[in-house]
């Protein structure tokens, strides 16, 4: 029952992770831009970080990080908004469909930076599932079939999205680990809010619609689903299931998008996408195979 209460908590995280792409497509048709919602997401999910720490300290004594960890989880905190700018954007151009297949390129490209960080050598089973991710990929994006209709500015932004998305894969899992999963939470999306006030800057305040109805309930959702769910449910979910099946569970963000999409956006999704997703996802049971069997850590949790 234990491990069960683990896998819901990965499964619920990456699902929220799942849906943010297609709620702001959706919120962009109801007139609200997207530097508005990038500030609205992460402005909330910041204050909500906030609340839940006051809580927390209340009930189990205050919980202190240093300056240089508070600092450290800032700067890192900017590549977590830099992935959302970059993937908004994407959007944009591309559907979303597509823009989440691009955002998990970071599956294989964990694995170089983790060879350049920890100066490791490639394993032949991380080489074979990211030839297998890019396999999936050329099928998910149907690349023959839309190659005249691709927006190479909107695949240039995904790229950029899971780079930066790599990043910030790597913080979480790295940088200051020993604090509480809260503090870690709020420092980063800090670090995430002031990269999106950079980005937007004056954009924010320009399409800025305080009489659009729609404003506040998208804002919530968004600084609910993007900031304070998942990394609240994956601190507690990994540690009882382990790493390798932990990424394995995670991969589901990629169908809970497409579906998403498929159902509020009305995306057309073809059979060979589905085929491309499916390789994706063995792929990425095969390059946590190892993990999974004798317990050691992944890098793409």
């Amino acid at each position: 029952m234990y491990k069960f209460k683990g896998i819901i908590s990965v499964i619920l995280g990456a699902a929220s992770y799942g849906l943010l792409a297609t709620v702001v497509k959706y919120g962009n048709l109801r007139g609200l831009d997207v530097s508005v919602l990038t500030f609205f997401q992460y402005f909330l999910g910041f204050l909500g970080l906030v609340l839940f720490q006051m809580v927390s300290n209340s009930r189990s004594g205050k919980a202190k990080a240093t300056r240089k960890s508070k600092t450290r989880l800032f700067l890192f905190g900017t590549s977590l908004g830099i992935t959302s700018c970059f993937y908004y954007l994407a959007i944009q151009y591309i559907p979303v469909s597509i823009a989440i297949i691009l955002l998990m390129q970071a599956i294989w490209m964990g694995g170089v930076l983790e060879m350049v960080l920890d100066k490791t050598k490639p394993e032949a089973l991380k080489i074979i599932g990211s030839i297998i991710v890019l396999i999936g990929t050329v099928l998910a994006v149907n690349i023959f079939e839309n190659i005249q209709s691709l927006s190479f500015l909107g695949i240039g932004f995904g790229l950029l999205a899971s780079i930066s998305y790599t990043i910030t894969l790597t913080a979480t899992n790295r940088v200051e680990s020993g604090l509480p999963n809260i503090i870690r939470s709020k420092y980063l999306v800090l670090g995430g809010l002031a990269i999106v006030v950079s980005f937007w800057n004056i954009k924010i305040f320009k399409n800025l619609d305080l009489n659009n109805p729609h404003l506040l309930y998208f804002g919530l959702f968004l600084g609910i689903f993007g900031c304070i769910i998942p990394p609240i449910l994956f601190n507690k979910g990994f540690p009882i299931i382990g790493i390798g099946l932990g990424s394995i569970l995670s991969a589901i963000e990629i169908p809970v998008s497409i579906f998403s999409a498929k159902i509020l956006l009305n995306e057309e999704i073809k059979w060979i996408q589905w085929v491309g997703v499916l390789i994706i996802i063995i792929s990425v049971i095969i390059i946590n195979l190892r993990y999974l069997k004798f317990g050691k850590k992944s890098f793409n949790a």
